[in-house]
C-alpha cells in the first residue's frame, strides 16, 4: 500500500497547526491603558475581588491601582513612605497594604481613590547595618508568606556591580522575624511559584539568570541551580532580565530591562517559546489578570528622559494563556 496519501496528510496537518500557531501569534495585542507614566512603574499583583491591579511608581513614591471597570488608574502618595515597592495584597483587609519603603516593611491603608494613603505602622526594620539598602521585588507565596528582597541603593554606585542585596521570607507577624535566604545578590528582582513544578524560580538582575529551587515546608530554598541563562556566548545579550510571572501550564514571561520585550519561557523545554515586544525599552513586570484571568498586564519606566509611551502599563490580549490569581499575605497582629 502506498504510504503517500498518508503523508501527504500528516504534512497537511504539520502545516494547518503551523498557521494555527502562527495565527495565535498574530493575535496577540498589545495595548496602552491610560494613566500616568511611571518613573519607575513595578509589581503589578492583581486584585481578583476589586478586579483591579495595584502596582508601584519605585522612585515617584505612588502607589496605583487600574480599576478594569472603568478603565482609569489612580495614584496616591504616602508621607514619610519612599521609596515605595513592592506593594502586597494583605488577606481579609481590602483597604490595607504591606509596602516596602527603603530598609523597612509598613503596612498602610488607601481607600484606592484618593490621592493619599495613611501610614499605619512599621512591621519589620532591616536596621542601621541595612541603611544602604532598599526593598525592590517582593510576592506572597501560596501559603501567604512574603518574599522579599533589597539592593544597594542606586545613589551609592553600580548596582550590576555590587553584592550588598540579600532575599528574605516574612511570615507575617508584625514584629515577627525576617529569615535570610540568599545573600551576595545585586539586584533582587522576578519571583513566582508555578504550581506544576513546585519549584521557586527567582532573578538576580545582574547575574544575567534565572535561577530554581526546591521550597521546604518552612519556606525556606536549597538546591539552587540556574534554570535559564540569558547570556550569549558568555556575554549580555544587551538587556536583563527583571521582574516574572507564570500561566497555568508553568511557563514563565520575563520582563526585560533594556530589551523592550517579554520572553515566555517553557518550564519543560527551557527554550524562548514567545517574544512580546512592548513599546518601552525597560519592561520591568507583568502580571496576568482581568475577569478571566488572560489578560497580562505590564509595567514599564522612563529613567534616562525616555520618550512616551515609556513608563505606561499595558495590557497583553490574546495570547491563549491564563494566570491563577494572586496570592494574599496573611498578616496577624
Amino acid at each position: 500500500m502506498s504510504l503517500l496519501p498518508y503523508a501527504m496528510t500528516v504534512v497537511s496537518v504539520a502545516l494547518w497547526l503551523f498557521t494555527l500557531i502562527g495565527s495565535m501569534a498574530a493575535e496577540c495585542g498589545v495595548q496602552q491603558l491610560p494613566g500616568p507614566l511611571s518613573y519607575l512603574g513595578e509589581g503589578p499583583v492583581w486584585d481578583v475581588d476589586s478586579q483591579s491591579l495595584y502596582y508601584v511608581d519605585i522612585n515617584g513614591a505612588e502607589i496605583l491601582r487600574y480599576d478594569y471597570a472603568e478603565n482609569k488608574t489612580y495614584s496616591a502618595k504616602i508621607d514619610g513612605v519612599d521609596p515605595i515597592s513592592p506593594i502586597i495584597l494583605v488577606q481579609g483587609k481590602p483597604s490595607e497594604y504591606v509596602l516596602g519603603t527603603g530598609n523597612k516593611i509598613v503596612l498602610v491603608s488607601w481607600d484606592g481613590r484618593s490621592d493619599k494613603g495613611t501610614l499605619l505602622k512599621t512591621l519589620y526594620d532591616l536596621g542601621d547595618s541595612q541603611k544602604h539598602v532598599r526593598f525592590n521585588d517582593g510576592k506572597v507565596d501560596p501559603q501567604g508568606r512574603l518574599y522579599a528582597g533589597t539592593m544597594q541603593l542606586e545613589s551609592l554606585g553600580d548596582i550590576m556591580q555590587q553584592k550588598e542585596g540579600k532575599l528574605y521570607r516574612f511570615d507575617g507577624k508584625a514584629g515577627g522575624k525576617f529569615h535570610q535566604l540568599k545573600a551576595g545578590i545585586s539586584i533582587s528582582n522576578g519571583l513566582t511559584w508555578p504550581e506544576k513544578s513546585n519549584k521557586f524560580y527567582y532573578i538576580d538582575s545582574a547575574a544575567l539568570n534565572i535561577k530554581e529551587f526546591d521550597v521546604l515546608e518552612n519556606g525556606d530554598l536549597q538546591n539552587e541551580t540556574v534554570f535559564y541563562d540569558l547570556q550569549v556566548g558568555g556575554k549580555n545579550s544587551g538587556f536583563v532580565a527583571d521582574g516574572m510571572t507564570h500561566d497555568t501550564d508553568g511557563n514563565l514571561y520575563v520582563a526585560t530591562w533594556g530589551g523592550s520585550k517579554l520572553l515566555k519561557i517553557n518550564l519543560k523545554t527551557k527554550k524562548i517559546e514567545q517574544e512580546i515586544a512592548i513599546p518601552a525599552k525597560q519592561v520591568t513586570s507583568a502580571a496576568f489578570g482581568g475577569p478571566n484571568m488572560d489578560e497580562l498586564f505590564v509595567t514599564t519606566a522612563h529613567t534616562g528622559n525616555q520618550d512616551p509611551p515609556a513608563g505606561a502599563l499595558f495590557k497583553i490580549t490574546g495570547l491563549g494563556a491564563r494566570g491563577k490569581p494572586m496570592d494574599k499575605m496573611i498578616l496577624t497582629n
